[in-house]
């Protein structure tokens, strides 16, 4: 039989340090069932450095917190159980904990891809590269449903590039496992106030080069190939880089315009993506392909019209951009009810 509250008291007893009155919290937490207070506890817990050796959070696990984990936010629970599993020595032990951990996540979208990412990156280490690729496979497709970037990408994405480089052994291969590992990575990157920290430094242009691919200005990204040109992996894959780079650059052309006015000429897309006017239409036509945009090309008239743009992540300058819009619409149906209420007379007369 369990019996949690002896587990705490003897460990209370057994600690002469400053974790003694945590155990004592942790205790009375359990007592009152307040499980997300005590949850809060756990994690910060089991991060401090002296607890985290031996088995002692084996131990926490078994004793005490495998008594409620029901009762602890997925998420959470995957994130104390990875602290856990680092104890384990035995390989074969940590999987079976996560894949029972994963069984009891299962109705949460961002901790059961938590829990299939561990469980991805111990198939590398003990060489089980088949079960790996199809656990990358599948938590892959989970990602494109999840809604803006989560604190699970980012350990998705280093996991899965972990992966390519072990199966590939050809540059070619490991190169584009890398390549798609930035360009996810960069738009994480661009919503943390690390980048802050390079500002007016000697690597400002890394924050140049992420915003200028990230809202398509195709003229400023290649101005700083100075830069990046030097790094030999995304020199290597230049011509695949202005590919994304133009595609995104037409859904900016779109984003940035009134929804009543996206008609654009080829010539306006040539010069503002640096293509060729007889390159616009296959430019159009793989983003329509690729679901980024929809709408219709005039190929008598050279032009294309744009009814929608896919949803991606913004910088401030976009989302600025996109407030005086909306300050626009409104300005606009303001003045059109002012005008209806005016002449309504007329109209009702």
């Amino acid at each position: 039989m369990k019996d949690p509250v002896g587990f705490l008291r003897r460990q209370q007893e057994a600690d002469n340090g400053d974790g003694a009155e945590r155990w004592q919290r942790m205790e009375s937490f359990y007592n009152r069932r307040l499980w997300h207070q005590l949850t809060v506890e756990l994690l910060e817990f089991t991060l401090i450095p002296c607890f985290p050796s031996g088995d002692n959070l084996l131990q926490l696990y078994e004793h005490f917190i495998s008594d409620f984990e029901h009762r602890i936010n997925p998420l959470s629970l995957v994130e104390i159980i990875l602290r856990v599993v680092r104890q384990m020595s035995d390989a074969q032990m940590a999987l079976n904990l996560l894949e029972k951990t994963w069984e009891k996540v299962k109705g949460d979208d961002e901790a059961m891809i938590l829990c299939r990412t561990a469980i991805a990156a111990i198939k590398i280490k003990i060489g089980d590269l088949q079960e790996t690729k199809k656990i990358i496979e599948e938590v892959d497709e989970m990602l494109q449903k999840l809604p803006g970037v989560t604190s699970v990408h980012g350990r998705f994405y280093d996991t899965s590039s972990s992966y390519y480089q072990w199966v590939h052994s050809s540059r070619e291969h490991s190169l584009s496992a890398w390549l798609r590992y930035w360009e996810k990575a960069f738009i994480i990157l661009l919503m943390h106030p690390i980048l802050n920290s390079l500002r007016d430094t000697e690597n400002q242009w890394l924050i140049d080069t992420l915003y200028a691919f990230n809202s398509g200005d195709v003229e400023t990204f290649f101005c700083l190939k100075t830069y990046w040109g030097a790094q030999s992996d995304l020199a290597n894959n230049e011509q695949r880089l202005k590919e994304k780079l133009q595609l995104l650059c037409l859904m900016e052309m779109v984003f940035t315009r009134p929804a009543n006015h996206r008609q654009m000429t080829f010539q306006e897309v040539s010069h503002q993506a640096k293509v060729s006017v007889n390159e616009v239409e296959m430019l159009v036509m793989k983003a329509l392909s690729a679901g980024l945009v929809k709408g219709s090309i005039d190929e008598v008239d050279h032009k294309v019209h744009m009814t929608w743009v896919q949803p991606r992540v913004m910088d401030l300058q976009q989302v600025s951009g996109m407030k005086e819009r909306l300050e626009a619409w409104c300005a606009d149906v303001k003045n059109i009810s002012i005008l209806v209420e005016d002449h309504a007379h007329e109209v009702l007369g």
